[in-house]
């Protein structure tokens, strides 16, 4: 077993969790695993439409909360103005006559670092793919671009220890403030894990357990279906020398990257 590291960063991102094609589009506070692998499916060439989507099942998938980033809600139209022929079509083959009027929601300014955890053959095949994808990957919606770096790193023999321990931090250090208790040394982040945390001493207590209903078992436009998995949010003090100020962030990210081509 070994994985691979991706950094979801981008001006905005959606996480659409459940809402379908309806007046209000939603987004989970974090990616879903259906939204992961829909990119990694479509970086390997996969359609909505075929079958496949079982290579996928034994990945695991943790993520860490570098920043949660801010809600917006879009108010949004489509094909207005226009004559009826040159209105949003329906299912049914004709058009609407009107404009389509939805109010979608994004996180701004957000990011989160995944790691991938799967057999060597399995996260070779990914690495591969996310580096020479397909179909480009987007942050849940095509309009949002993820930033640079995307693929941190192709292969790691612990990608969850390196998100506790090597992974540079997208946020600032806060300041140590007197008579803290905390070790000034680490920093509380926020970890979305698909196993029960562990106990070990350095870890905080779980905040909560959530039930979600994002693991995919068809991407077919007409008959979309997902069935529900079980996440642990919990808190984990990484050290805080991965934090730093914003115009140091950067450097850190690309020297982390270039950490593996030199090794």
């Amino acid at each position: 077993m070994s994985g691979l590291l991706l950094r979801l960063a981008g001006p905005l991102q959606s996480w659409g969790e459940r809402s379908a094609f309806t007046p209000v589009r939603d987004t989970a506070p974090f990616p879903t695993r259906s939204a992961l692998i829909g990119m990694f499916a479509a970086a390997e060439g996969i359609g909505r439409g075929e079958a496949g989507l079982d290579r996928y099942q034994d990945l695991r998938l943790t993520v860490r909360v570098d920043r949660p980033g801010v809600r917006l809600v879009d108010y949004h139209t489509a094909g207005g103005g226009f004559p009826k022929n040159r209105t949003a079509a329906t299912s049914g083959g004709s058009n609407k006559g009107a404009a389509v009027i939805t109010r979608r929601h994004y996180l701004s300014d957000a990011v989160f670092v995944v790691a991938v955890t799967a057999a060597d053959k399995t996260i070779e095949r990914l690495a591969d793919a996310l580096a020479r994808p397909h179909w480009a990957p987007y942050l849940g919606r095509r309009s949002c671009v993820p930033d640079e770096p995307f693929l941190l790193r192709r292969h790691v023999d612990d990608p969850e220890e390196e998100l506790r321990t090597r992974v540079p931090l997208s946020r600032t250090a806060p300041r140590a403030q007197d008579g803290d208790d905390q070790d000034a040394g680490t920093i509380p982040v926020e970890f979305l894990l698909e196993q029960p945390p562990t106990s070990s001493p350095g870890e905080l207590a779980p905040l909560d357990v959530i039930d979600v209903n994002d693991v995919p078992e068809s991407f077919a436009q007409h008959s979309r279906s997902h069935t529900g998995r079980r996440l642990h949010r919990t808190q984990v003090p990484v050290p805080r020398s991965l934090a730093g100020p914003p115009q140091t962030l950067m450097q850190r990210l690309i020297d982390y990257a270039h950490l593996e081509e030199s090794a």
